[in-house]
């Protein structure tokens, strides 16, 4: 690798598989922004693995056995996963544009590729496990609607196409479907890099025939030409190309090197060139849809990420027997997530639409006939109820609830930031009221800082705030609070009509 090192300080990349030795891996997840460090406390205790969060922030990156696929797949706090090709810490990108894209071209034969793609055929090979299991069970009709993705919940702008960053595109490229985020909120890149700095993206479908990969045979036993295209992700303000340049000569040189041929939509392969400053990362995706679509088959104008909720739930550190309350849930993402990852406590979902508590409704039932599919014979429920109610006036005996977790209104999709100045005040009652004096916590997600920062002074004698941690929402800069319930006891509230 010494060539390669010549372009900057080459970073880790996959362990040397030496002969006997298992095959390793070094991967890369995309994770919310903000929620790096509980990512990579999660890596620690399912993977035993330590893991090293990126300065470009929404990744963190870890070494696992290649073995260990099965359950990095089964972490709940990341989006997007891929095999780390190389990285280079401190890449030197020449002033000149040619020279820069020239060095590009050139890294390609100097990078690893051999376990990686190894990485990536055992990656395919427990997908297309999964997939013949699936076709043993009928599709529920819920599971044959269309993931539309509607973008966060609580009020952020979540559509992609109302919060479009500034991309360049080659002719005729089209939005990724898989690998890479295929939501691009304003400013921020589909990794997650914000946008504060000059932020582009470019997907460029280049075919890459590999030396392990290059191996993939038809059925008749004819060599099958694998079908490839590079995605590349660049943010920074000291670049001379642009990420669909970047992409375009990367991809090209991918295609000599490999002689795969390119798709921009129907790929096999998804290359990824992560540009960061000056830190490059060439990876290979590992996956095709976001994992955080995982719960989520009836969407609402707003649907929080399942990744998001679950950093969420794990802020305030559920305890079995805890009660987990999701005052205003939309389409039931936090109550879901909790029920199944933190299966000893109860769960209850409420709001006071009907409309959105039909959907979580509906998003229960698809939990229960995917734990039914997976073994009729354990499927006993989950611990979770929905209910229809108001937020000011909930149903619930006051001192009986340990934990409340909500994606409060932002005052854009729904609501109003006028509304919010008496909602939040009233609403941070009510939860106080229900939450047991002294161990009661809630965990709020709101865009509306303002107009929270003066509820919560209001309630200062109910609410301490413990800990903020600032995430990006749907293009939107938002943060979730944890708060601790203080011993006194709260009134009752019965003011938001």
């Amino acid at each position: 690798m010494a060539e390669a090192e010549a372009a900057g300080d080459a970073g880790p990349g996959p362990a040397a598989a030496q002969e006997g030795a298992e095959l390793a891996a070094v991967i890369g997840a995309t994770v919310p922004t903000g929620f790096e460090q509980t990512a990579a406390e999660e890596v620690r205790e399912k993977l035993g693995s330590a893991s090293r969060i990126s300065k470009d922030r929404g990744k963190i990156y870890f070494e696992v056995p290649a073995r260990s696929l099965p359950q990095v797949h089964r972490l709940r706090s990341v989006d997007n996963l891929f095999v780390v090709v190389q990285e280079f810490k401190d890449y030197q990108f020449k002033e000149n544009k040619e020279d820069a894209l020239k060095d590009l071209e050139d890294l390609v034969k100097k990078l690893p590729w051999t376990d990686p793609l190894k990485v990536w055929e055992l990656n395919n090979s427990l997908k297309k496990k999964k997939t013949k299991r699936k076709k043993h069970n009928l599709q529920s009709p819920a599971s044959r609607g269309k993931l539309s993705d509607g973008g966060e919940e609580g009020g952020a702008d979540q559509n992609s196409s109302n919060d479009q960053e500034d991309c360049a595109q080659n002719p005729g490229a089209v939005e990724p479907t898989g690998g890479q985020d295929a939501e691009n909120p304003q400013g921020v890149t589909r990794n997650g890099v914000e946008g504060e700095e000059d932020s582009e993206q470019s997907d460029v479908k280049s075919s890459e025939g590999g030396s392990a990969a290059g191996d993939a045979h038809t059925g008749e036993g004819e060599a099958k030409v694998l079908r490839f295209r590079v995605t590349c992700s660049r943010a920074g303000d000291k670049h001379s190309f642009t990420s669909n340049e970047a992409a375009r000569d990367f991809g090209g040189a991918v295609q000599e090197h490999f002689q795969w041929k390119a798709d921009m939509t129907n790929f096999d392969v998804e290359v990824l060139l992560n540009i960061h400053n000056s830190e490059v990362v060439v990876g290979i995706a590992l996956t095709e849809e976001s994992l955080h679509r995982r719960n989520i088959t009836h969407f609402g104008p707003t649907t929080l990420r399942s990744t998001l909720a679950y950093g969420m739930l794990r802020l305030c550190d559920p305890q079995p027997t805890d009660i987990i309350v999701d005052p205003m849930c939309g389409t039931g993402a936090i109550p879901i997530e909790g029920a199944a990852e933190w299966p000893y406590c109860y769960h209850i979902a409420g709001d006071n639409n009907p409309q959105a508590v039909k959907r979580a409704a509906n998003n229960i039932s698809s939990l229960l006939r995917k734990n039914e599919s997976k073994d009729s014979s354990t499927a006993l429920g989950v611990p979770l109820d929905v209910v229809q109610w108001d937020i000011c006036n909930l149903p619930l005996r006051t001192g009986s609830v340990d934990i409340v977790v909500t994606d409060m209104p932002f005052g854009k999709r729904i609501g109003s930031k006028k509304k919010n100045w008496d909602l939040y005040p009233a609403c941070l009652m009510e939860m106080g009221r229900i939450c047991a004096p002294g161990t009661g916590r809630a965990v709020l997600l709101t865009q509306d800082k303002k107009c929270f920062a003066k509820a919560l002074s209001r309630m200062g004698h109910i609410w301490r705030r413990a800990q903020t941690v600032w995430v990006n929402v749907g293009g939107l800069h938002a943060a979730v609070y944890l708060l601790r319930r203080t011993s006194e006891r709260a009134q009752e509230a019965r003011c938001c009509r």
